[in-house]
């Protein structure tokens, strides 16, 4: 169950301005636990299908790694240029690793949707290109908060 945003409820998103913000954004912060601890953030392009965020990562990447370690994330998503037009949101839980890794294009019903999302949003394309380098992760948030400046004027 995700848990519900106290602070700033004045300016958080609603359900529908959530959605549609998820939906028209392109890249996100993907935020991992580096086996030393440390936190480690890297810029990710994304699909979002109404209920999880999906990532398309390389599989040699120090974020995989992390996440094969320990599947614990957080994604920030943002947007604006000045101070009153700032905006974004903030998805944290688990990733769930969907699909053979590297990806090659094996049939996967689960990847059909966010596959052309993504290709479409990302691509310009009706279908995903595989490059035999990236994977599947599954954030299906535990914990969102977000916020939206521009409700600010109307305080």
């Amino acid at each position: 169950m995700a848990v519900e945003q106290r602070r700033g409820r004045r300016i958080m998103m609603s359900p529908g301005e959530l959605d549609a913000f998820l939906t028209e954004q392109r890249t996100c912060r993907v935020a991992t636990v580096s086996a030393d601890g440390r936190p480690h953030v890297s810029a990710l392009w994304f699909a979002w299908d109404g209920t999880s965020l999906w990532l398309y990562s390389l599989t040699r990447s120090r974020r995989w790694t992390d996440l094969r370690r320990d599947p614990r994330l957080a994604v920030v998503v943002d947007d604006g240029e000045d101070y009153g037009e700032l905006r974004g949101v903030e998805l944290s839980g688990s990733a769930v690793f969907v699909g053979e890794a590297p990806r090659t294009g094996e049939p996967c019903p689960e990847l059909d949707v966010p596959e052309a999302l993504f290709a479409r949003k990302n691509f310009g394309l009706d279908e995903m290109p595989h490059d035999g380098r990236h994977a599947w992760l599954r954030l299906t948030p535990d914990a969102v908060a977000s916020w939206d400046f521009r409700k600010m004027s109307a305080l």
